[in-house]
């Protein structure tokens, strides 16, 4: 069991922790460029959610875990048939390891764990947020947006971009990134067992879905 729990700890690096001190991202003038300018859509929460995947000492198929978290809030903006800005609050007591889900006792002491003080402390982080601050075309690849925004985890806010595919259908915006790696340490995402930690990657695989429909 504890190497079921050491293995899956970096699974919930993807919860997105809303208070911050940080600045956000701003662009070369010093301003946000997003803004609340335009047609407001409001998050599906039933239909949006954060996928992640962990990884033991090497970073491979075999040696994966993964889940899912849930977001409580979030709104987009669109403007001039484009997307403006947005904001996705994830409910931290939401996480789950899907790979564990036909086995109750090690789901449940994993997820009882994972959200304990040892990692991600839920009591006093309940929420988690990703903030977009920038908008820009992508240029090329299989996907057609690049976002720019404030990711928010235990606290510590850094910038973290994502390219993603961004689709406007009348009442409805859809949006997925790309499944990205980042560094749990960066953060605070640190077990305290020095062994914990040598057994498992600093890179976590993350990857939003969220769906917004127009606000009446």
């Amino acid at each position: 069991m504890k190497r079921i729990l050491l293995s899956l700890s970096i699974s919930a690096l993807f919860t997105f922790v809303s208070c911050s001190k940080e600045k956000p991202v701003t662009s070369e003038s010093n301003e946000v460029t997003t803004t609340k300018d335009g047609s407001q859509f409001v998050l599906d929460t039933l239909n949006s959610n954060v996928e992640w995947k962990g990884y033991k000492v090497f970073k491979s198929e075999n040696t994966s875990h993964f889940g899912t978290i849930k977001f409580e809030s979030g709104d987009v903006t669109v403007k001039d048939g484009k997307l403006e800005s947005g904001k996705f609050v994830a409910d931290m007591a939401s996480l789950t390891s899907e790979d564990l889900k036909n086995k109750k006792d090690d789901l449940e002491k994993l997820n009882g764990h994972l959200k304990s003080a040892d990692f991600f402390e839920v009591e006093k982080f309940p929420t988690a947020s990703y903030e977009i601050t920038k908008v820009s075309p992508a240029a090329e690849g299989d996907y057609n947006t690049v976002l720019d925004g404030n990711l928010t985890v235990k606290g510590i806010t850094k910038p973290i971009q994502f390219k993603a595919n961004v689709a406007i259908n009348g009442s409805e915006v859809s949006i997925a990134t790309e499944p990205k790696d980042i560094m749990r340490e960066e953060f605070g995402v640190k077990f305290q067992s020095p062994a914990a930690n040598g057994v498992i990657k600093n890179e976590v695989t993350l990857q939003i879905k969220v769906k917004a429909l127009e606000k009446k």
